[in-house]
């Protein structure tokens, strides 16, 4: 499995929408990376990534609002498209098991500025098949080192 980690802001409100009887919230995330060209000049690269969050858990989606950093994983997907002049278009989707907030643009209130941890969402993972401190019978001396 390949595993992509975004880091970013919501460039617009999330969309909840209900295909096929599942719930789906689409939003994406932009990324700005500043970096300097062989000329010395300060320049910036902004590279957005379309995210699919398929959950019965919507509760996060007022909470994903324009501005508002995010850490979202999952599995990445690239998609084709016809553009207008014939070419083919490339697009980075991500297709997210795990989306947390960060915190959000500061705004005019006494909190401005301000990173506020938010409530974290993911998928439900199948159950964990290690064992339980209690179901192990080695003897604790046994020390590799």
């Amino acid at each position: 499995m390949i595993k992509l980690q975004v880091i970013g802001n919501l460039g617009k409100d999330c969309v909840t929408n209900t295909v096929n009887g599942k719930n789906v919230i689409n939003f994406n995330v932009a990324h700005t990376e500043k970096f300097k060209d062989a000329q010395g000049n300060q320049k910036d690269k902004t590279i957005w990534v379309e995210c699919a969050y398929w959950t019965d858990r919507t509760g996060i989606a007022p909470y994903l609002k324009k501005g508002t950093q995010i850490y979202a994983e999952g599995t990445p997907e690239v998609r084709t498209y016809p553009k207008n002049d014939g070419t083919t278009g490339v697009s980075l989707t991500l297709r997210v098991l795990n989306v947390q907030l960060l915190g959000s643009r500061g705004t005019s209130d006494s909190n401005a500025g301000s990173s506020h941890e938010g409530p974290s969402y993911q998928q439900s993972a199948p159950a964990n098949t290690v064992p339980s401190a209690s179901d192990i019978t080695e003897p604790v001396d046994d020390l590799p080192f």
